[in-house]
């Protein structure tokens, strides 16, 4: 079995089921669904900064890598939005991410990184784009001319 067909495959399920909880983690921030924000329960305030930014990266960061739209930007804004709650949120507390309660800014950090590096996968919108975008036409390169003395 020639398991390299299934890298497209896999890659792009992996960045639907990344952008799907990193997208449910915004909606519950903002809106107050799914139990709302982990830590207190409700929806935070609008404009609260960081917690209201990190959650309106997250539902639009999360969204378009679901999607597979403007993947590789997202990702990248995804993966330093959850660098930054570590460092900034979690990393005082403790060394590890156990130790301080890291695990999933940790986890998103690195598998949106993953995902920026090595793109949407087979099943994006971004590849389906690319497709029906007309091939450039390159010119066609001059040839250089001999010159004689």
């Amino acid at each position: 079995m020639n398991v390299s067909r299934l890298g497209g495959p896999i890659l792009s399920l992996f960045r639907i089921v990344t952008g799907l909880l990193f997208a449910l983690h915004g909606l519950s921030s903002i809106f107050g669904l799914f139990g709302g924000n982990p830590v207190t329960g409700k929806a935070i305030p609008i404009g609260t900064w960081p917690g209201w930014w990190a959650a309106l990266i997250q539902l639009v960061c999360g969204a378009l890598v679901l999607v597979g739209l403007f993947t590789r930007p997202a990702a990248v804004l995804a993966s330093g939005s959850m660098a930054y709650a570590y460092f900034v949120v979690h990393q005082p507390e403790g060394l590890l991410p156990l130790q301080n309660g890291g695990e999933l800014s940790a986890l998103f950090c690195w598998s949106f990184l993953l995902v920026a590096v090595l793109g949407p996968g087979s099943w994006a919108l971004d590849a389906l784009l690319a497709r029906r975008r007309p091939a450039t036409l390159s010119a066609p390169i001059a040839e250089p001319s001999s010159v004689s003395v």
